[in-house]
């Protein structure tokens, strides 16, 4: 994986995240926030989509490395659901 293919991941994580983050609802931090809410939703909407039997769905390459958009939406909402339900709102 080139240096190009690095930034467009990270790009496509970062977008992944924060799309994920206003389904949600909750929103806290910037841009990093969103390219690690992009990696960790991957990572557990994978997981969740290979525990129930789902296909991978929406799936883009970066050199030799897929990168699932739609579950990593939909896992990365699931984080940001739960970081939001424990996590206290200051008055």
């Amino acid at each position: 994986m080139g240096i190009f293919q690095f930034l467009l991941l990270l790009l496509v994580a970062a977008i992944c995240g924060g799309i994920a983050q206003s389904l949600a609802g909750y929103s806290r931090g910037g841009c990093l926030t969103s390219i690690a809410l992009g990696f960790i939703g991957a990572l557990l909407g994978t997981w969740i989509s290979g525990k129930l039997g789902l296909p991978e769905l929406l799936t883009v390459e970066f050199g030799d490395q897929p990168f699932p958009i739609l579950w990593s939406i939909i896992g990365a909402a699931l984080f940001v659901s739960l970081l939001s339900l424990i996590s206290f709102r200051k008055k």
